[in-house]
């Protein structure tokens, strides 16, 4: 299955050609021009990754990764920015971010992350799916106990 990515950017002159650039790597690829329309599209979409610009007028990008969060936890998100500081990509990583890189960016520089943020949005859909066999599997015992 085609790893499942949302670039969130104000910018369209940024963001339709890296689209263009990771389809044509294969990946399903879907663009939002702010951060209000990304989350009505997380709502009802199962990204792997998201690729978010921090700063947009409107919702910020801060305020973005906050509300994916809270919708869908285990999204993966990258932040973008050309205004990087310090304090951005503390709360960025703070509030779950998986990795911080400055605009512009080489392609060939993102994909190798959003790659490490799909394996690992795997691993734990992986995980979760494991506890909850052992959960089904315990229960009918635990219940033959009483």
């Amino acid at each position: 299955m085609k790893t499942r990515v949302l670039i969130v950017d104000d910018e369209e002159k940024f963001s339709e050609p890296l689209a263009e650039r990771l389809a044509l790597r294969d990946y399903d690829v879907t663009t939002s021009q702010s951060g209000e329309d990304a989350v009505a599209k997380i709502k009802h979409y199962n990204y792997d990754v998201v690729v978010l610009d921090v700063l947009m007028p409107g919702m910020s990008g801060i305020e973005t990764l906050r509300e994916i969060k809270k919708i869908k936890p285990l999204t993966e998100i990258i932040m973008l920015t050309g205004h990087a500081t310090v304090e951005s990509a503390v709360e960025g990583m703070r509030l779950g971010a998986t990795d911080f890189l400055m605009k512009p960016c080489e392609t060939e520089d993102l994909i190798p992350k959003i790659q490490k943020a799909h394996d690992r949005k795997a691993e734990h859909e992986e995980r979760i799916r494991e506890a909850k066999t052992k959960d089904i599997i315990a229960s009918p015992r635990s219940v033959l106990k009483k």
